[in-house]
């Protein structure tokens, strides 16, 4: 079974705040946010590009 992954991310406060605000309007943890947000960007990318 594969253990998740930790990530650290270091972000000033401002964008900290923004994300927050995203995420509490999405209905989503910041954490399941930004998940998400990296998911569309990853989407976006191999539509795109190769695999």
């Amino acid at each position: 079974m594969k253990k998740d992954k930790h990530l650290g991310l270091r972000i000033d406060s401002e964008t900290h705040e923004k994300l927050k605000n995203l995420a509490e309007y999405e209905g989503r943890s910041m954490n399941g946010e930004v998940l998400y947000l990296i998911r569309q960007a990853i989407l976006k990318h191999e539509q795109t590009h190769e695999k």
